[in-house]
């Protein structure tokens, strides 16, 4: 499950619901790419702007969509309540596993945040991929709770952001702290190659969720231990990645994803606002000279 490419896909929303006809493609489209694992509700899909009805029905499409592609579904919340009443409608729709941010309104302290990974496991089936992402969270996990965190039944993985420099020294020191059976993912698609190279298990992409065949060749061959290739094939698209950082994966996927016609030109819950034309322009220009076309 935690091995590869975990590829996340938007998902597509306006103020008139959830386009579950294109999420679906979307997900068979990964699928059938040859994914190694799928992320619904991930935050490049979304996950905290949505009911907990719109978020069963999208759990339910991606498993059937994803026909047997083990599939990952985000289930963070404000209150644990929340969370545990979403991690038992994605055990339900088939969800091969979950991924858990502690969301946060008031900051949490360490104690808390691990009061919610210890509640929830204690009402899991299936494995738990902790999301380290204090971008988006504003919560920063240390080392030490890392590991008592790690410690809990039912953790799977756990996923850090991206690391600029010092992958190797960073890997190892989280090794040594985790249990063999946790899997070390990555994310930050722009530095995921280091991640991958130092011996991370798995690529949390957002780049795979649109584009999965050009994520899928830079994760085969870290994983093949051809650490060079890798590097020139993420130096290659140094260009998205300088968008990336410039705009914001999410909204630069969500271009991305109209302008291939995958999903409708509005495709992002308010108040999130997708790029402006200057700025659509720029991704297609981007996409058009890598020769992003499908």
């Amino acid at each position: 499950m935690f091995r590869g490419l975990s590829a996340f896909p938007l998902t597509p929303v306006d103020e008139d619901g959830v386009d579950l006809t294109a999420y679906a493609a979307l997900v068979a489209r990964l699928a059938g790419a040859g994914v190694d694992s799928i992320g619904a509700l991930g935050s490049t899909g979304g996950y905290a702007y949505l009911t907990r009805e719109q978020r069963a029905r999208v759990a339910e499409a991606a498993v059937d969509a994803a026909s047997g592609t083990p599939v990952m579904v985000g289930i963070g919340a404000l209150r644990t309540r929340d969370v545990l009443a979403l991690a038992e409608d994605a055990q339900n729709a088939g969800a091969a596993a979950v991924l858990l941010a502690p969301l946060t309104y008031q900051p949490l302290g360490d104690d808390e945040v691990f009061g919610l990974y210890e509640d929830v496991t204690h009402h899991l089936s299936v494995p738990l991929c902790v999301y380290d992402n204090p971008a988006t969270t504003h919560v920063r996990f240390s080392d030490e709770l890392h590991a008592r965190i790690a410690a809990l039944p039912h953790i799977g993985s756990v996923k850090i952001p991206g690391v600029p420099t010092g992958a190797e020294d960073r890997v190892a020191a989280l090794r040594a702290l985790l249990p063999a059976s946790v899997a070390l993912g990555v994310s930050g698609d722009w530095t995921a190659v280091r991640g991958l190279n130092s011996g991370c298990d798995v690529w949390y992409s957002v780049l795979g969720g649109t584009f999965p065949r050009t994520a899928l060749a830079l994760t085969r061959a870290a994983q093949s231990g051809h650490a060079d290739h890798a590097n020139d094939l993420s130096d290659a698209l140094e260009p998205l990645w300088a968008l990336f950082r410039r705009h914001g994966s999410l909204r630069v996927m969500a271009a991305a994803a109209s302008h291939l016609g995958l999903t409708g030109e509005v495709n992002l819950p308010r108040p999130l606002r997708g790029l402006d034309a200057e700025q659509r322009r720029e991704v297609v220009a981007v996409l058009d000279a890598l020769g992003l076309d499908e």
